[in-house]
């Protein structure tokens, strides 16, 4: 399945705990329909310690959301959106449906 969100792409989440939250898209994961955001859908990994007597650790990342649950913000109106995509020759264009700008 192709996918519209990209790489780099500013998202806003729509459903969900973090419903709101606007992040950066850090990793896509197309086979899997999924996205990972930066700073949202925190989860937590706890790890043992490697040696008796040592404290193990407790690391944050940032969990996979499913495609469905964000949306492209526009970088020109700032608003969730969704768009159309265009094709001129081989190139694919993103196109606001708000405002009409495409995506760099």
């Amino acid at each position: 399945m192709k996918t519209s969100i990209k790489l780099n792409d500013q998202v806003r989440v729509i459903v969900g705990k973090d419903r709101g939250k606007t992040g950066k898209v850090i990793q896509v994961l197309p086979e899997d329909h999924m996205v990972v955001v930066e700073g949202v859908n925190k989860m937590f990994k706890h790890i043992r310690s490697p040696k008796r007597g040592e404290k193990g650790q407790r690391i944050e990342f940032a969990g996979p959301l499913r495609i469905g649950k964000v949306m492209l913000v526009c970088p020109k109106c700032g608003k969730p959106t969704r768009i159309t995509v265009t094709r001129t020759g081989k190139k694919r264009n993103r196109i606001c449906k708000k405002c009409k700008i495409a995506f760099e």
